[in-house]
């Protein structure tokens, strides 16, 4: 079934190509289908393009659509082209002609957009749910390794001292920023495209303010053409929200790798997280962490797929924007997988104490002795140069003790506020109005 059938034949090759993933890439978006098409339905009744007793039918089969994907009983059958095809031909083998009614003002265009909106309305509430997770396990292990002080680095050369407190702290307050690009992408997919149809609205006199609150957007697109325009660009700034997070995992993951080789020697796994070499018997090695490196840099290269798809295309809709949904949709899998196990591998992480001790850390201190002076009444050029005149010579000495007090330092890591940072920032999506859309659509 296609919704475009007119009766001609498409050629088998050309329907494969055509048709792409779409099947199996379209069970993501199918109960997001349903709820678009209740709240459609749900406003043709309100301007008499269907009657009561059609729309409480259509409706009532749509809930029961919905229930069945959300038991995993529905299926896009042999032949049948897309989500939107399957879910129409359901109705109008379980009620005739009114199955046909339900697309009325829109189009697969407009469908598919709110579609993959109210898809990454959830997804991202799923994401963030994630985030959070590893976060608490970031500022557990802050709190926890907050007295170990590790040497700090600029241009990879031994620079000032640092504490573990600060590094996994470093960390989860980098995931605060990268849920507020999330909410960027939240709010942009937070506008309803529904009654743009083709991408040049239509002759009915459609109420696309009801289909607004009905399925909780913030806003709409206003403007048809633009609605239309927005394919692609949704994507992209969704990807560049994944991509952040990735930014963020990846480069962590580089700093365990580092940290865990012999020439640092900062902390380890337990052997049960790594794997071993198959001719080097002493060799525990951080695969876990190199694979979770990986994945996250290629996922930072998602934008700049999505962008390079849609260079060049004028407005209105092509079927190029077909393939974004191929390289979008899994990608929230494999940055959840990733969330996931940096979580646990970050919970099962052992850390070294007595780091600095070393004598090749002993100029982490230096800038402390310069402080010193400093609080003693010497102006700072003159402290710089007499520090640098005794490690020079080879005469400079410390101790190994630090008093750093501001905030956001060793000794004050604030991590009472960072964690009220992050509940704000999620509180600012309103998550709750998923939850009461579908209440309202499908009673669930």
């Amino acid at each position: 079934m296609k919704l475009w059938d007119k009766g001609g034949q498409v050629d088998a090759q050309i329907e494969k190509f055509t048709v792409g993933l779409d099947r199996e890439l379209d069970h993501q978006l199918a109960k997001y289908d349903v709820l678009g098409s209740i709240a459609h339905i749900t406003m043709l009744e309100s301007i008499d393009l269907l009657e009561k007793e059609e729309w409480l039918l259509l409706r009532e089969e749509l809930r029961r659509i919905f229930h069945q994907i959300e038991c995993n009983e529905f299926v896009i059958e042999e032949g049948i082209e897309d989500v939107h095809s399957q879910v129409e031909l359901l109705l109008t083998q379980r009620l005739g002609d009114l199955g046909k009614k339900i697309h009325s003002g829109r189009s697969r265009n407009d469908q598919v957009l709110v579609d993959l909106k109210l898809y990454f309305r959830d997804t991202i509430r799923d994401l963030v749910g994630d985030i959070q997770a590893l976060f608490s396990s970031l500022l557990v292990q802050a709190e926890k390794h907050k007295e170990v002080l590790i040497p700090g680095y600029t241009h990879l050369q031994v620079a000032m001292p640092s504490s573990f407190g600060l590094w996994f702290g470093a960390y989860a307050e980098s995931l605060i920023d990268d849920v507020i690009s999330l909410q960027s992408a939240y709010k942009m997919s937070n506008q309803n495209p529904l009654g743009s149809a083709a991408g040049y609205g239509s002759s009915f006199p459609l109420n696309r303010t009801m289909t607004t609150k009905l399925l909780h957007f913030d806003s709409m697109n206003y403007n048809v053409v633009y609605a239309q325009m927005g394919r692609g660009k949704v994507e992209k700034n969704v990807a560049f929200g994944l991509a952040n997070v990735a930014a963020t995992l990846s480069k962590m993951a580089m700093d365990v790798c580092l940290y865990m080789s012999q020439n640092f020697d900062f902390l380890t796994l337990p052997d049960a997280l790594t794997t071993g070499s198959s001719i080097m018997p002493h060799k525990k090695n951080p695969d876990v962490f190199e694979l979770l490196r990986s994945h996250c840099n290629r996922m930072q290269g998602l934008p700049n797929q999505i962008t390079l798809m849609m260079n060049n295309l004028p407005s209105g809709y092509f079927r190029d924007l077909q393939l974004i949904k191929e390289v979008i949709l899994p990608a929230f899998e494999e940055l959840k997988e990733c969330i996931h196990i940096a979580q646990y591998a970050i919970d099962n992480l052992k850390i070294k104490d007595h780091i600095i001790e070393d004598p090749k850390y002993r100029l982490l201190f230096s800038v402390e002795e310069v402080n010193k002076l400093v609080l003693d009444g010497m102006p700072f050029r003159d402290a710089y140069k007499k520090v640098g005149i005794e490690i020079q010579n080879g005469n400079f000495d410390t101790d190994l003790n630090v008093n750093h007090t501001h905030e956001g330092s060793i000794g004050n890591l604030c991590l009472e506020q960072v964690k009220e940072k992050m509940n704000k920032v999620v509180l600012d999506f309103h998550f709750e109005n998923l939850d009461k859309m579908k209440q309202e659509l499908v009673g669930a």
